[in-house]
This record gives C-alpha cells, sequence and structure tokens, in this order.
C-alpha cells in the first residue's frame, strides 16, 4: 500500500521553484522511482489547440502528437476527467507507445486561469494496476504541483 500522504510531503519539498519545467521533470522522476510497477510517467502538455504535444517524462521514448480525439490521454484532455483504465488493450483506440503497458492512468492538469495545462500520463506493465486509492493518491499530487508551480496556457 502506498503512503501518498508521505509521497506528497517528499515532493512538496523536492518542487523549490516555481519553474513548470524544472517540477514537470522532477514530478516525472519522482514517481518513477516513488511507484512500483511502472514503465512510464510522464506530462503531455497543451501548446496549440486540441493536441497533446510530449513534455518531461520518465521511460522508452513517447509517442508525439496526440490529439484529443485519441486515446486514454485524448481523453482526459478532452473531458478534463482522470481516466483510470484497467486493460488499454479494451480502448478501441488507445495508442500504444509501449506494446508492455497493459494499464494506464492519466490525471489532467488544470492551469492557474482554469484552462488545461496538459496531462500526467502514468503507463503500467501490469493489467489492473491503478486502483481507486492511486488515482485519488495521484490526483493529490497532482494538487501538490499545481500549488508549487507556476502554470499558465499553453507553456
Amino acid at each position: 500500500m502506498t503512503d501518498y500522504a508521505l509521497l506528497a510531503r517528499q515532493l512538496r519539498a523536492l518542487l523549490d521553484t516555481r519553474d513548470w519545467l524544472t517540477n514537470s521533470a522532477q514530478t516525472s522522476a519522482f514517481l518513477m522511482q516513488e511507484l512500483p510497477e511502472l514503465n512510464w510517467v510522464g506530462f503531455y502538455l497543451q501548446r496549440q489547440p486540441q493536441v497533446l504535444s510530449l513534455g518531461p517524462f520518465q521511460g522508452k521514448p513517447a509517442c508525439h502528437p496526440i490529439p484529443f480525439s485519441k486515446g486514454v490521454c485524448g481523453a482526459a484532455a478532452r473531458s478534463r476527467q482522470t481516466q483510470r483504465v484497467d486493460d488499454v488493450h479494451a480502448i478501441a483506440d488507445h495508442i500504444a507507445c509501449d506494446s508492455a503497458s497493459q494499464s494506464e492512468l492519466v490525471v489532467p492538469v488544470i492551469a492557474e486561469d482554469g484552462e488545461l495545462w496538459g496531462v500526467l500520463d502514468l503507463d503500467s506493465p501490469v493489467t489492473g494496476r491503478f486502483s481507486a486509492e492511486d488515482q485519488n493518491g495521484i490526483e493529490g499530487l497532482i494538487e501538490v504541483f499545481r500549488e508549487q508551480t507556476e502554470l499558465r496556457s499553453q507553456p
């Protein structure tokens, strides 16, 4: 069982700048190190309308760009709601950047002006890796990231 309260305190201490690039790189690396059974963690940024662009990440090379109309990341961006998928192969328009990925959790990141800044994407080689507790915990960590980072639309 993951202690998300402890991870939140650690992340808050780690993010010692307001810079979005540094903080998103640090957050990706921190999550990859601290959470078990992940094969990719990173941010996709909304830098142009209806398209996500690859941002800082940990893992194998990734897909770029991702339109809002495709995949789990696109669904999170479109709906502005977290997407938790137990089996990515059950999703008709899943974008398979890494064939080892079996499950996915994608959390939208909202900028200070209320617009979508991007999404945090976590992939796992384990089917059903992400529980409701994981979803709540990661959403809480994104709140820490948002509090510590100056986020504006289209970084």
